[in-house]
C-alpha cells in the first residue's frame, strides 16, 4: 500500500492506490475516447447531410430545367458562376445509360471541360434499381479532388430511355471542417481527461486518508511511540482497528507469559546448580573439580539460552523503547569511577533522539560489556560513538588506545569463554555475551583496529523510529 507522499513508489508491488487510480483512469479514458469518436462521427454525419441537401437542390434545379424534344435533351441554362469555371469543384452532368453498365454524357457543365462524372460504384444498374430516388456517393474529381456526388435516374416525356441527372461538389471544405472539429474535440477531451485523472487521484488520496492514518498508528505502536490504536476511523475501518488492538493485546500477553516462564525457569535451574556447586566444593578432589566445572558450564549455558530467549521475547513484542544517550551517560560515569586510576575520561557522543527498540537492561548489558572491556585494556582514553545507520538501524562504536588485537585474535575473542590474557580478571564471556545479544536482536558485531591504536568494536543494532 502506497503512502500519501509516494504514488507508486514501489511499482513492482501491488498497490491499492495505483489500482484504484488506474481503474478509474481506464474507465474515464474509455468513455472519453468513445465520446470523442461519437462526436466526430455525429459532426461528420451532420456536415455531410447539409452538403447532400445542397446537392439535392442542384438536382431539383437541373431536373426542373431539362426538357426533351423530338428525342433530343435540352439542358437548362444554369447561372451558377462556379459551374462555368473549369475544374472549380462545382459540376453537373446529364447522361443516359450506355447499356454496358456505364453512362454516356449528353450534357455537362463547362467546369467539367472534357471530363465526365463517375457513375456509382455499382454502375448504372444501381441507378435503375433506385429509379426516382437520389443516390449519394463519394468519388474523385477531374483533378483528383474528393467529390460528393448525387445522382437521380428519371424519365422525360420524349426522351429515348431513362435520363440520369448528376451533381457533384468538392467535399474538401467539409473534410477540413470535420478535421478541425475533431482536433478541437480531441484537445478538449485531453484536457478533460487530465482533469478527471487529477480529480481521481485527489479523490483516492482523500478517500484512503483514514487507511494511511491507520498505517501510521500501527507503525507508532510497533516502534513504541504509542501503546494502542486510538484514532477515530470510518465505519469500514473501525472493526479493523479494534481487531488490531485486540491482536496487539494478545501478543503482549503472550510475550509477558514467555518472560514469566523465562524467569521461573531461571530460578528453577539456578537453585539446584547452586546446591550442586556447594556440595561439590565441600569435599575437594578430582570428582569435585569435574562436578564444579561441569556445573559452572551448565550455569553458563543456562544463562546463555535464557538471555537469548529473553531478547527474542523482547523483539517479538511491541512498545519497547530505550533512549541510547542516557544509558551511555550512566555507563560512562560509572566506568570512570571504577577505572579512575587508569581511565582519564570516556568520551561519548550520541544524538538525543536515538532510541533502541528493546529493554534498558539489554542495552546496558550490550554497551556495558563493550565499554568495560575497552576501559580494562585501554592506556587512558576510550571513545564511544552512536549514530543512525540507514535504513532503520544504528551503530554503536567503542574504541580505545590500548594495544589492540591481531586479526586472528579478533575472530577468537568472540568465542564463548575465550580469554587472550589469562592474567586479567574475568570469565572471557563479555564480548561473546554481547555478540549473542546483538544477534538475537538481528544485529551484527564487527571488530577492527581503531585509529586510536587499540580495538574498535562496532555494533549494528535495530533503531526505533521517530
Amino acid at each position: 500500500m502506497s503512502g500519501p507522499g509516494a504514488l507508486g513508489s514501489s511499482f513492482g508491488r501491488p498497490s491499492l492506490v495505483r489500482r484504484l487510480i488506474l481503474l478509474a483512469a481506464a474507465w474515464s479514458l474509455a468513455v472519453l475516447v468513445v465520446a470523442g469518436l461519437s462526436l466526430s462521427a455525429f459532426f461528420d454525419h451532420a456536415a455531410t447531410a447539409r452538403f447532400d441537401d445542397e446537392l439535392s437542390d442542384n438536382i431539383d434545379e437541373l431536373l426542373a430545367g431539362t426538357s426533351a424534344e423530338a428525342g433530343r435533351i435540352a439542358a437548362p441554362t444554369l447561372t451558377d458562376p462556379r459551374a462555368l469555371r473549369v475544374y472549380s469543384g462545382d459540376y453537373w452532368e446529364i447522361a443516359m445509360p450506355n447499356g454496358a453498365g456505364g453512362l454516356r454524357a449528353v450534357a455537362r457543365s463547362r467546369s467539367l471541360w472534357d471530363q465526365t462524372l463517375p457513375p456509382p460504384p455499382a454502375g448504372s444498374p444501381a441507378l435503375a434499381k433506385a429509379e426516382g430516388k437520389l443516390l449519394f456517393y463519394d468519388s474523385a474529381g477531374p483533378v483528383g479532388q474528393p467529390l460528393r456526388v448525387a445522382a437521380l435516374q428519371g424519365r422525360l416525356g420524349e426522351a429515348k430511355g431513362p435520363v440520369v441527372f448528376m451533381s457533384a461538389l468538392d467535399r474538401s471544405p467539409v473534410d477540413r471542417d470535420v478535421r478541425t472539429f475533431a482536433t478541437a474535440v480531441t484537445g478538449a477531451l485531453v484536457l478533460l481527461g487530465a482533469g478527471l485523472i487529477a480529480a481521481v487521484i485527489l479523490q483516492v488520496r482523500i478517500g484512503l486518508q483514514p487507511l494511511f492514518a491507520l498505517r501510521r498508528e500501527v507503525a507508532a505502536v510497533r516502534t513504541g511511540r504509542s501503546e494502542r490504536i486510538v484514532g477515530d476511523y470510518p465505519t469500514e475501518l473501525e472493526p479493523l482497528a479494534a481487531e488490531l488492538n485486540a491482536l496487539m493485546a494478545h501478543n503482549q500477553e503472550v510475550v509477558e507469559r514467555q518472560r514469566t516462564h523465562v524467569g521461573n525457569l531461571a530460578h528453577a535451574l539456578r537453585t539446584p546448580l547452586s546446591v550442586i556447586l556447594a556440595e561439590a566444593r565441600r569435599e575437594p578432589g578430582r570428582l569435585s573439580e569435574v562436578v564444579s566445572r561441569q556445573a559452572e558450564t551448565m550455569g553458563q549455558q543456562v544463562d546463555h539460552h535464557l538471555r537469548r530467549a529473553r531478547a527474542a521475547a523482547h523483539t517479538q513484542g511491541q512498545g519497547e523503547r530505550t533512549a541510547v544517550a542516557p544509558v551511555l551517560e550512566e555507563l560512562s560515569r560509572t566506568l570512570e569511577k571504577i577505572f579512575r586510576d587508569k581511565v582519564a575520561s570516556v568520551d561519548w557522543r550520541c544524538p538525543d533522539d536515538l532510541c533502541f527498540p528493546g529493554e534498558r537492561q539489554d542495552l546496558l548489558e550490550i554497551a556495558g560489556n563493550v565499554m568495560e572491556n575497552a576501559c580494562k585494556w585501554c592506556s587512558g582514553k576510550v571513545r564511544v560513538t552512536a549514530a543512525a545507520f540507514p535504513p532503520r538501524r544504528f551503530s554503536l562504536t567503542v574504541e580505545d588506545d590500548g594495544a589492540g588485537l591481531a586479526d586472528d585474535q579478533r575472530r577468537e575473542v568472540l568465542r564463548r569463554g575465550a580469554r587472550l590474557d589469562e592474567s586479567a580478571p574475568g570469565s572471557g564471556l563479555g564480548l561473546s555475551i554481547v555478540d549473542e545479544l546483538v544477534r538475537a536482536y538481528g544485529g551484527e558485531t564487527n571488530l577492527a583496529r581503531s585509529p586510536m591504536g587499540g580495538l574498535k568494536v562496532e555494533l549494528i543494532l535495530p533503531r526505533a523510529e521517530g
